[in-house]
């Protein structure tokens, strides 16, 4: 993919006494006195920002948080307590200016966070007045929130039409690198396990992947659909009996290909969905009418965990089963081992696959960890992001 990064920008001397605008994704969870609970995305925010400055750049920064209305600020909408956590990690003081549309006073060496930019009226529809007075404020505009690259709004998509200059922080570079090599240009077997409670959420997602992926693993609810395609009883588990003609006709293209989506052989089953509840392991053929699978079974787990092994690239989205639960979390801990043990390159990306990730410490292991949620499911649905279409046109002039 051809997009021009902030990197070569910098390597090249151009940055260097410029107005710097870098959109960021600092959109992190606050408890209910707006204390910051987890901050990984500030965190990630951090490598972009300390390359502006070390280059001599006039730094802002801006970020949504929330779901603000637009052009009614709240005090819980700002991004303060943002602009202090990061002051810390930066170790100097980060200053927040409100009101910003119309004119910042920033000079080099100095950074600025700009205000929730989706308090600015016109920001979700990408307005074009204010994507233009945005982009006047700036010589280079950065995008570096991946999380945001599914959405063209005026601070992710309208500011990089009309900036003098739009580059990819490093941040959305290392996304498109590990996009690319993941299902552009994958080392096979190109193993996907694509997991959650609905097929009717993921269905564009399975289809896409059932025309390039060798080996497509489904979980959770998901699972339960194509075992009800493939003629098995479910007894009362999670499915959707309506979407079993399309479950049929993923597995009739994977087959035509040569590829395969396998079919759970054994499965764990409760009577009730309870982390107490009695877990049971049963043969595929064996559920009852009154049970519930919450899992698939260590066989099952086995097989995949075998596949996972021998993989050249793995794409992961979603637990296989409810690994909340201890009873139900054998399936899933298996198959993040098989993925940490794999010399396979790995994505992973969506917050149930994040919170796997973390619970069983392998966050070391897994090739590439995205930081985008809806922005890598619409990626594995085959869709070109207005992020990535519209720094590429920028690229080509």
């Amino acid at each position: 993919m051809n997009v021009l990064r902030f990197s070569d920008l910098i390597a090249e001397g151009k940055v260097q006494g410029q107005r710097v605008f870098i959109r960021a994704d600092l959109n992190v969870p606050q408890d209910d006195e707006g204390r910051i609970t987890e901050d990984t995305r500030i965190r990630a925010s951090i490598p972009c920002i300390r390359m502006a400055l070390d280059a001599g750049a006039a730094v802002m920064v801006t970020s949504h948080l929330g779901r603000p209305t637009e052009g009614e600020f709240k005090p819980e909408d700002s991004l303060a307590p943002v602009a202090a956590r990061m002051g810390e990690l930066l170790g100097r003081e980060v200053p927040v200016a409100a009101h910003w549309v119309d004119g910042v006073d920033v000079r080099p060496g100095q950074l600025v966070l700009l205000e929730n930019c989706r308090l600015n009226k016109g920001e979700k529809k990408n307005n074009e007045e204010l994507a233009k007075k945005m982009a006047a404020l700036c010589d280079v505009f950065v995008h570096d929130a991946f999380g945001t690259a599914h959405r063209a709004e005026a601070s992710t998509y309208g500011i990089a039409q009309f900036a003098k200059t739009a580059c990819a922080g490093p941040l959305l570079a290392a996304e498109i690198d590990a996009i690319t090599k993941a299902l552009n240009q994958p080392k096979r077997p190109l193993v996907a396990i694509v997991a959650g409670s609905k097929v009717s959420t993921k269905l564009t997602i399975l289809q896409s992947l059932a025309k390039n992926v060798d080996q497509l693993i489904v979980g959770g609810g998901i699972a339960n659909t194509f075992m009800l395609a493939a003629g098995l009883n479910i007894g009362k588990s999670l499915a959707e009996a309506d979407l079993v003609g399309e479950a049929k006709a993923v597995i009739d293209a994977m087959k035509a290909r040569g590829a395969d989506v396998p079919i759970p052989v054994d499965v764990v089953v409760a009577k009730e969905f309870k982390a107490d509840a009695a877990a049971t392991v049963k043969a595929a053929a064996d559920v009852g009418a009154d049970e519930m699978i919450l899992d698939i079974g260590p066989k099952t787990a086995q097989m995949l965990a075998d596949q996972l092994k021998a993989a050249g690239t793995v794409v992961w989205n979603g637990p296989v089963g409810v690994f909340e639960f201890e009873a139900f979390e054998n399936g899933t801990k298996t198959i993040a081992r098989a993925i940490a043990d794999s010399s396979a390159f790995s994505i992973a990306g969506g917050g149930d696959t994040l919170a796997a990730i973390a619970k069983y410490g392998i966050d070391k292991d897994v090739g590439y960890i995205s930081t985008g949620g809806g922005a890598f499911l619409e990626v594995l649905e085959g869709k070109t992001l207005p992020a990535f279409e519209i720094l590429q046109k920028r690229a080509a002039g």
